[in-house]
Protein backbone atom coordinates (compact mmCIF):
# COMPACT_ATOMS: atom_id res chain seq x y z
CA UNK A 1 0.00 0.00 0.00
CA UNK A 2 1.32 3.42 -0.73
CA UNK A 3 2.24 5.40 2.06
CA UNK A 4 -0.53 8.41 1.42
CA UNK A 5 1.46 10.88 3.71
CA UNK A 6 4.38 10.90 1.57
CA UNK A 7 1.84 11.08 -1.15
CA UNK A 8 0.66 14.35 0.39
CA UNK A 9 3.99 15.87 1.13
CA UNK A 10 5.58 15.57 -1.90
CA UNK A 11 6.72 18.34 -4.32
CA UNK A 12 4.03 20.11 -6.41
CA UNK A 13 5.25 21.34 -9.67
CA UNK A 14 3.89 22.21 -12.96
CA UNK A 15 3.81 19.01 -14.40
CA UNK A 16 0.80 18.98 -12.68
CA UNK A 17 -1.82 21.20 -14.32
CA UNK A 18 -3.71 22.69 -11.52
CA UNK A 19 -0.39 23.85 -10.29
CA UNK A 20 0.10 25.98 -13.87
CA UNK A 21 -3.20 27.36 -13.55
CA UNK A 22 -2.48 28.78 -10.17
CA UNK A 23 0.96 29.84 -11.26
CA UNK A 24 -0.73 31.42 -14.23
CA UNK A 25 -3.47 33.25 -12.15
CA UNK A 26 -0.85 34.70 -10.04
CA UNK A 27 1.11 36.33 -12.58
CA UNK A 28 -2.40 37.45 -13.84
CA UNK A 29 -2.80 39.43 -10.42
CA UNK A 30 0.93 40.88 -11.02
CA UNK A 31 0.06 41.98 -14.41
CA UNK A 32 -3.24 43.54 -12.73
CA UNK A 33 -1.40 45.24 -9.80
CA UNK A 34 1.77 46.14 -12.36
CA UNK A 35 -0.78 47.84 -14.70
CA UNK A 36 -2.67 49.83 -11.90
CA UNK A 37 0.93 51.22 -10.62
CA UNK A 38 2.70 52.78 -13.70
CA UNK A 39 0.21 55.11 -14.11
CA UNK A 40 0.67 56.62 -10.96
CA UNK A 41 4.18 57.08 -11.11
CA UNK A 42 4.38 60.57 -11.95
CA UNK A 43 6.14 63.79 -11.01
CA UNK A 44 4.83 64.21 -7.20
CA UNK A 45 3.95 60.96 -6.23
CA UNK A 46 4.65 59.77 -2.98
CA UNK A 47 7.29 56.70 -3.20
CA UNK A 48 5.66 55.43 0.35
CA UNK A 49 1.94 55.55 -1.12
CA UNK A 50 3.19 54.02 -4.31
CA UNK A 51 4.36 50.95 -2.04
CA UNK A 52 0.93 51.04 0.23
CA UNK A 53 -0.86 51.25 -2.82
CA UNK A 54 0.60 48.28 -4.70
CA UNK A 55 0.39 46.04 -1.62
CA UNK A 56 -3.15 46.30 -1.05
CA UNK A 57 -4.01 45.97 -4.39
CA UNK A 58 -2.31 42.52 -4.29
CA UNK A 59 -4.72 41.78 -1.54
CA UNK A 60 -7.51 43.00 -3.24
CA UNK A 61 -6.65 40.50 -6.11
CA UNK A 62 -6.08 38.05 -3.95
CA UNK A 63 -10.04 38.20 -2.48
CA UNK A 64 -11.29 37.55 -5.84
CA UNK A 65 -9.81 34.14 -6.08
CA UNK A 66 -10.69 30.51 -4.53
CA UNK A 67 -12.72 32.51 -2.83
CA UNK A 68 -14.37 28.72 -1.09
CA UNK A 69 -10.70 27.83 -0.40
CA UNK A 70 -10.94 29.24 3.10
CA UNK A 71 -7.58 27.99 4.25
CA UNK A 72 -6.12 28.62 1.25
CA UNK A 73 -2.71 31.45 1.59
CA UNK A 74 -2.99 33.93 -1.13
CA UNK A 75 -1.71 37.64 -1.80
CA UNK A 76 1.53 39.46 -1.09
CA UNK A 77 5.21 36.74 -2.13
CA UNK A 78 6.98 40.06 -2.15
CA UNK A 79 6.38 43.83 -1.21
CA UNK A 80 5.84 46.42 -3.30
CA UNK A 81 9.11 48.40 -3.71
CA UNK A 82 10.28 51.02 -5.58
CA UNK A 83 13.57 52.32 -6.23
CA UNK A 84 14.71 55.32 -7.94
CA UNK A 85 17.62 56.07 -10.00
CA UNK A 86 21.20 54.81 -8.53
CA UNK A 87 19.04 52.40 -5.59
CA UNK A 88 18.93 48.97 -7.54
CA UNK A 89 16.04 47.63 -4.60
CA UNK A 90 14.45 46.77 -1.64
CA UNK A 91 13.25 50.36 -1.20
CA UNK A 92 9.93 49.86 0.71
CA UNK A 93 9.72 52.84 3.37
CA UNK A 94 7.60 52.57 6.83
CA UNK A 95 5.00 54.63 7.51
CA UNK A 96 6.92 56.67 10.19
CA UNK A 97 10.14 57.28 7.66
CA UNK A 98 10.64 60.50 5.83
CA UNK A 99 8.06 60.74 2.65
CA UNK A 100 9.92 61.06 -0.81
CA UNK A 101 8.63 62.29 -3.69
CA UNK A 102 9.08 61.10 -7.60
CA UNK A 103 9.90 63.71 -9.90
CA UNK A 104 10.58 64.51 -13.34
CA UNK A 105 13.42 61.90 -14.85
CA UNK A 106 13.37 59.83 -12.32
CA UNK A 107 14.52 56.33 -13.38
CA UNK A 108 11.84 54.37 -10.81
CA UNK A 109 12.28 50.53 -10.33
CA UNK A 110 8.91 48.92 -9.67
CA UNK A 111 8.95 45.34 -7.86
CA UNK A 112 6.64 42.94 -6.71
CA UNK A 113 5.50 39.54 -6.35
CA UNK A 114 2.16 37.59 -5.57
CA UNK A 115 1.02 34.03 -4.86
CA UNK A 116 -1.63 31.61 -4.53
CA UNK A 117 -1.44 28.98 -2.43
CA UNK A 118 2.51 29.79 -2.00
CA UNK A 119 2.92 29.45 -6.03
CA UNK A 120 4.53 32.69 -6.80
CA UNK A 121 4.75 35.09 -9.66
CA UNK A 122 7.12 38.34 -9.34
CA UNK A 123 8.11 40.82 -11.66
CA UNK A 124 9.61 43.79 -11.97
CA UNK A 125 9.60 47.04 -14.48
CA UNK A 126 11.58 50.15 -14.62
CA UNK A 127 10.41 53.34 -16.45
CA UNK A 128 11.33 56.62 -16.14
CA UNK A 129 9.36 59.59 -15.20
CA UNK A 130 7.75 61.76 -17.65
CA UNK A 131 8.87 59.92 -20.59
CA UNK A 132 6.52 59.16 -23.44
CA UNK A 133 6.91 58.20 -27.36
CA UNK A 134 7.26 62.21 -28.20
CA UNK A 135 9.91 62.56 -24.95
CA UNK A 136 11.78 58.83 -25.00
CA UNK A 137 14.35 58.59 -22.74
CA UNK A 138 18.17 59.22 -24.24
CA UNK A 139 21.67 59.06 -22.76
CA UNK A 140 23.01 56.64 -20.25
CA UNK A 141 19.04 56.00 -18.61
CA UNK A 142 18.12 54.87 -21.91
CA UNK A 143 21.17 52.85 -22.40
CA UNK A 144 20.92 51.24 -18.98
CA UNK A 145 17.24 50.64 -19.72
CA UNK A 146 17.18 49.04 -22.92
CA UNK A 147 19.90 46.71 -22.17
CA UNK A 148 18.36 45.54 -18.89
CA UNK A 149 15.49 44.43 -21.48
CA UNK A 150 17.48 43.03 -24.32
CA UNK A 151 19.21 40.98 -21.12
CA UNK A 152 15.76 39.81 -19.95
CA UNK A 153 14.90 39.00 -23.44
CA UNK A 154 17.90 36.76 -24.18
CA UNK A 155 17.45 35.07 -20.95
CA UNK A 156 14.31 33.78 -21.64
CA UNK A 157 15.36 32.66 -24.93
CA UNK A 158 18.49 30.77 -23.15
CA UNK A 159 16.40 29.06 -20.97
CA UNK A 160 16.64 25.28 -22.05
CA UNK A 161 16.49 21.68 -20.63
CA UNK A 162 20.01 20.79 -20.02
CA UNK A 163 21.29 24.54 -20.12
CA UNK A 164 23.63 25.59 -17.68
CA UNK A 165 23.01 28.95 -15.74
CA UNK A 166 26.04 29.88 -16.92
CA UNK A 167 24.67 30.34 -20.19
CA UNK A 168 23.07 33.07 -19.36
CA UNK A 169 25.00 34.88 -16.70
CA UNK A 170 27.76 34.63 -20.12
CA UNK A 171 24.73 36.69 -22.26
CA UNK A 172 24.17 38.98 -19.37
CA UNK A 173 27.61 40.50 -19.50
CA UNK A 174 27.54 40.63 -23.36
CA UNK A 175 24.23 42.48 -23.48
CA UNK A 176 25.33 45.11 -21.37
CA UNK A 177 28.75 45.51 -22.78
CA UNK A 178 27.42 46.16 -26.06
CA UNK A 179 25.20 49.21 -24.16
CA UNK A 180 28.62 50.35 -22.62
CA UNK A 181 26.89 49.07 -19.17
CA UNK A 182 26.98 46.26 -16.39
CA UNK A 183 25.36 43.90 -15.35
CA UNK A 184 24.89 44.47 -11.32
CA UNK A 185 27.43 42.78 -9.10
CA UNK A 186 26.35 39.29 -7.94
CA UNK A 187 22.27 39.84 -8.31
CA UNK A 188 20.64 36.30 -8.11
CA UNK A 189 17.58 34.98 -10.42
CA UNK A 190 15.86 32.30 -8.25
CA UNK A 191 14.39 29.09 -8.86
CA UNK A 192 10.57 29.73 -7.27
CA UNK A 193 8.59 26.70 -5.34
CA UNK A 194 5.60 26.12 -3.91
CA UNK A 195 6.19 28.54 -0.34
CA UNK A 196 9.71 29.34 -1.61
CA UNK A 197 10.82 32.74 -3.53
CA UNK A 198 14.53 31.76 -3.47
CA UNK A 199 14.80 28.02 -4.61
CA UNK A 200 18.14 26.53 -4.94
CA UNK A 201 18.72 27.06 -8.64
CA UNK A 202 20.49 30.87 -9.19
CA UNK A 203 21.45 32.80 -12.33
CA UNK A 204 24.16 34.94 -11.14
CA UNK A 205 24.91 38.47 -12.69
CA UNK A 206 28.51 39.77 -12.77
CA UNK A 207 30.00 37.72 -10.39
CA UNK A 208 33.18 38.63 -8.78
CA UNK A 209 36.15 36.04 -9.13
CA UNK A 210 34.93 34.72 -5.44
CA UNK A 211 31.44 34.68 -5.88
CA UNK A 212 31.94 32.34 -9.16
CA UNK A 213 34.12 30.47 -7.39
CA UNK A 214 31.60 29.60 -4.55
CA UNK A 215 27.85 29.98 -6.41
CA UNK A 216 26.80 26.57 -7.62
CA UNK A 217 26.53 25.86 -11.52
CA UNK A 218 23.39 24.12 -12.23
CA UNK A 219 21.06 23.35 -15.32
CA UNK A 220 17.59 23.93 -16.36
CA UNK A 221 15.13 21.26 -16.78
CA UNK A 222 11.46 21.17 -17.64
CA UNK A 223 9.14 21.75 -15.35
CA UNK A 224 11.17 24.99 -13.56
CA UNK A 225 9.81 27.74 -13.20
CA UNK A 226 11.90 31.01 -12.66
CA UNK A 227 11.62 34.65 -11.85
CA UNK A 228 14.50 36.09 -14.24
CA UNK A 229 15.92 39.68 -12.64
CA UNK A 230 17.93 41.88 -14.55
CA UNK A 231 19.65 44.30 -13.03
CA UNK A 232 21.82 46.68 -15.16
CA UNK A 233 24.21 49.86 -14.13
CA UNK A 234 25.47 52.98 -15.97
CA UNK A 235 27.97 52.57 -13.51
CA UNK A 236 30.81 49.81 -11.90
CA UNK A 237 27.76 47.50 -10.95
CA UNK A 238 28.88 47.33 -7.32
CA UNK A 239 26.56 47.50 -4.64
CA UNK A 240 26.97 49.12 -1.05
CA UNK A 241 24.56 49.52 1.29
CA UNK A 242 23.93 53.16 2.91
CA UNK A 243 21.76 54.43 5.99
CA UNK A 244 18.25 53.35 4.32
CA UNK A 245 16.42 51.61 6.69
CA UNK A 246 15.86 47.62 5.38
CA UNK A 247 11.92 46.70 5.60
CA UNK A 248 11.50 43.65 4.02
CA UNK A 249 11.91 40.54 5.58
CA UNK A 250 11.41 36.86 5.45
CA UNK A 251 10.86 33.61 8.05
CA UNK A 252 13.63 31.13 7.72
CA UNK A 253 11.84 28.09 7.96
CA UNK A 254 15.23 25.82 7.96
CA UNK A 255 15.76 27.32 11.60
CA UNK A 256 14.70 26.86 14.92
CA UNK A 257 15.62 28.87 18.03
CA UNK A 258 13.57 29.85 21.20
CA UNK A 259 13.51 33.63 21.40
CA UNK A 260 14.81 35.29 24.74
CA UNK A 261 12.40 38.43 24.43
CA UNK A 262 8.87 38.44 25.33
CA UNK A 263 8.49 41.34 22.39
CA UNK A 264 10.31 39.33 19.83
CA UNK A 265 8.72 36.04 20.58
CA UNK A 266 5.37 37.95 20.08
CA UNK A 267 6.44 39.98 17.12
CA UNK A 268 7.94 36.06 15.62
CA UNK A 269 4.45 34.37 16.00
CA UNK A 270 2.30 37.53 14.23
CA UNK A 271 4.94 36.77 11.12
CA UNK A 272 4.35 33.22 11.12
CA UNK A 273 0.69 33.65 11.36
CA UNK A 274 0.36 36.49 8.89
CA UNK A 275 2.81 35.62 6.66
CA UNK A 276 4.35 32.06 6.73
CA UNK A 277 7.34 31.55 4.58
CA UNK A 278 6.45 34.91 2.33
CA UNK A 279 8.52 38.10 2.27
CA UNK A 280 6.72 41.01 3.99
CA UNK A 281 7.59 44.38 5.32
CA UNK A 282 7.58 45.84 9.09
CA UNK A 283 5.02 48.12 8.10
CA UNK A 284 2.48 45.26 7.49
CA UNK A 285 2.54 44.00 11.41
CA UNK A 286 0.59 45.14 14.38
CA UNK A 287 2.80 47.68 15.75
CA UNK A 288 5.75 49.45 13.64
CA UNK A 289 7.75 50.32 16.96
CA UNK A 290 7.95 47.01 18.15
CA UNK A 291 8.28 45.22 15.02
CA UNK A 292 11.72 47.10 14.51
CA UNK A 293 13.11 46.27 17.66
CA UNK A 294 11.95 42.60 17.44
CA UNK A 295 12.78 41.71 14.08
CA UNK A 296 16.85 42.60 15.56
CA UNK A 297 16.81 39.47 17.56
CA UNK A 298 15.33 37.48 14.92
CA UNK A 299 18.14 38.02 12.62
CA UNK A 300 20.50 37.36 14.80
CA UNK A 301 19.50 34.18 15.38
CA UNK A 302 18.63 33.94 11.81
CA UNK A 303 15.15 33.25 12.16
CA UNK A 304 14.49 36.05 9.37
CA UNK A 305 16.64 36.83 6.24
CA UNK A 306 16.86 40.86 5.71
CA UNK A 307 16.50 42.39 2.06
CA UNK A 308 18.66 45.36 2.77
CA UNK A 309 18.20 48.09 0.17
CA UNK A 310 21.17 48.59 -2.05
CA UNK A 311 22.45 51.28 -4.48
CA UNK A 312 25.20 52.02 -7.14
CA UNK A 313 27.28 55.18 -6.87
CA UNK A 314 25.34 58.75 -6.89
CA UNK A 315 24.80 59.73 -9.78
CA UNK A 316 24.33 56.34 -11.62
CA UNK A 317 21.65 55.08 -12.99
CA UNK A 318 20.42 50.82 -12.57
CA UNK A 319 17.55 49.84 -14.42
CA UNK A 320 15.99 46.21 -13.80
CA UNK A 321 13.16 43.68 -15.86
CA UNK A 322 11.92 40.52 -14.33
CA UNK A 323 9.40 38.19 -15.49
CA UNK A 324 8.26 34.87 -14.04
CA UNK A 325 8.71 31.50 -16.80
CA UNK A 326 7.49 28.15 -16.70
CA UNK A 327 10.01 25.67 -18.25
CA UNK A 328 7.28 23.78 -19.76
CA UNK A 329 8.07 20.17 -22.11
CA UNK A 330 7.53 22.66 -25.23
CA UNK A 331 9.12 25.81 -24.00
CA UNK A 332 9.37 28.57 -21.43
CA UNK A 333 6.47 30.42 -20.90
CA UNK A 334 6.61 33.41 -19.63
CA UNK A 335 3.32 34.21 -17.26
CA UNK A 336 4.25 37.91 -16.36
CA UNK A 337 3.92 40.75 -18.91
CA UNK A 338 6.58 42.84 -20.80
CA UNK A 339 4.96 46.44 -19.88
CA UNK A 340 8.45 48.30 -21.63
CA UNK A 341 7.22 50.14 -24.45
CA UNK A 342 10.98 50.44 -26.73
CA UNK A 343 9.27 53.72 -28.69
CA UNK A 344 9.69 55.40 -25.18
CA UNK A 345 13.50 54.97 -24.91
CA UNK A 346 16.40 55.56 -27.44
CA UNK A 347 19.69 54.54 -26.68
CA UNK A 348 22.42 55.48 -29.12
CA UNK A 349 23.59 51.98 -28.62
CA UNK A 350 22.55 48.74 -30.57
CA UNK A 351 23.07 44.91 -29.79
CA UNK A 352 25.59 44.35 -31.56
CA UNK A 353 24.93 41.26 -34.64
CA UNK A 354 26.30 38.44 -33.71
CA UNK A 355 25.30 35.10 -31.09
CA UNK A 356 23.07 37.64 -28.60
CA UNK A 357 21.27 38.88 -31.78
CA UNK A 358 20.71 35.64 -33.48
CA UNK A 359 18.92 34.34 -29.80
CA UNK A 360 16.77 37.87 -29.22
CA UNK A 361 15.69 37.14 -32.96
CA UNK A 362 14.20 33.82 -31.69
CA UNK A 363 10.64 33.57 -30.95
CA UNK A 364 9.05 32.53 -27.44
CA UNK A 365 5.63 32.18 -28.78
CA UNK A 366 4.61 28.43 -29.14
CA UNK A 367 1.90 29.82 -31.85
CA UNK A 368 4.69 31.64 -33.86
CA UNK A 369 7.57 29.48 -33.28
CA UNK A 370 5.01 26.62 -35.28
CA UNK A 371 3.95 28.97 -37.74
CA UNK A 372 7.52 29.48 -38.34
CA UNK A 373 8.58 25.89 -38.72
CA UNK A 374 5.75 25.05 -40.83
CA UNK A 375 6.62 28.20 -42.99
CA UNK A 376 9.80 26.66 -43.35
CA UNK A 377 8.76 22.91 -44.13
CA UNK A 378 6.81 24.77 -46.90
CA UNK A 379 9.51 26.20 -48.45
CA UNK A 380 12.23 23.20 -47.85
CA UNK A 381 9.15 21.16 -49.87
CA UNK A 382 9.03 23.57 -53.03
CA UNK A 383 12.55 23.80 -53.53
CA UNK A 384 12.82 20.55 -53.26
CA UNK A 385 9.74 20.20 -56.10
CA UNK A 386 11.66 22.71 -58.31
CA UNK A 387 14.99 20.75 -57.86
CA UNK A 388 12.77 17.72 -59.21
CA UNK A 389 11.65 19.40 -62.07
CA UNK A 390 14.77 21.13 -62.80
CA UNK A 391 16.23 17.57 -62.75
CA UNK A 392 14.01 15.95 -64.62
CA UNK A 393 14.10 19.01 -67.50
CA UNK A 394 17.98 18.38 -67.31
CA UNK A 395 17.24 14.77 -68.06
CA UNK A 396 15.22 15.69 -71.16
Amino acid sequence: MADSSSDSEAEKTIADDVVVTKYKMAGTMNDKVMRALIPKCIAGANVLGLCVFGDEQIEKQAFTVFKKEKDMQKGVAFPTCISVNNCVCHNSPLNSEKKDVLADGDMVKIDLGCHIDGFIASAAHTLVVGATKDTPVTGRKADAMKAAYTSAEVAIRLMKPGRTTSKVTNAFDDVAQDFKCLPVEGMLSHQLKQNQIDGEKTVISNPTDKQRQDHAESEFAVHDVFAMDCFVSTGDGHVRERDTRTTIYKRNPDVVYQLKMKNSRAVFSEIEKKHDTMCFNLRTLDDEVRAKMAIVECCNHELTIPFPVVYEKEGEHVAQFKYTFLLMPNGPLRITTNFHDPATCNSEYELQPGEMTAILNRSISRRAAKKKKKKALSKAAAENNNGTVDSAVTAQ
